[in-house]
């Protein structure tokens, strides 16, 4: 039964050409705002503190500082308003679920960096 459902969820929901992250990483949520008859996108930069659920229902939590004060804002991934998603740093974190970071503030809440190694490749002789 749960293969069916997924069947079904897949040609309903059309796969999103989003680019993979996970928690920890830096992202630009590029997004729709309407207001009034007027439609713009709006940019939330942050850290992703957690991604759950899978398929169509899949959804997002992106934390960001604004002038001293924490806001965190949940976004379906499947959603019609959510533009552009930009990858700007892999955090290396050890959890998937980054509620620790609301504790915290300044340089305390910084995320390393991962770091991609480019491995050389020599040509076979």
């Amino acid at each position: 039964m749960n293969a069916k459902l997924k069947a079904v969820e897949d040609a309903l929901y059309p796969v999103n050409k989003h680019p993979q992250f996970g928690p920890g990483d830096n992202i630009t949520v590029s997004y729709k705002i309407t207001e009034g008859n007027k439609e713009r996108i709006q940019e939330f930069r942050g850290d992703v503190i957690q991604v759950r659920g899978s398929g169509a229902t899949k959804s997002f939590t992106v934390r960001k500082m604004s002038n001293g004060v924490g806001v965190e804002r949940v976004f379906p991934l499947s959603s019609p308003f959510v533009d552009e998603i930009l990858v700007n740093k892999t955090g290396r974190v050890r959890r998937a679920k980054l509620f620790y970071q609301r504790k915290r503030t300044g340089k305390a809440s910084r995320i390393q960096e991962k770091r991609l190694v480019e491995t050389e490749t020599t040509p076979a002789e």
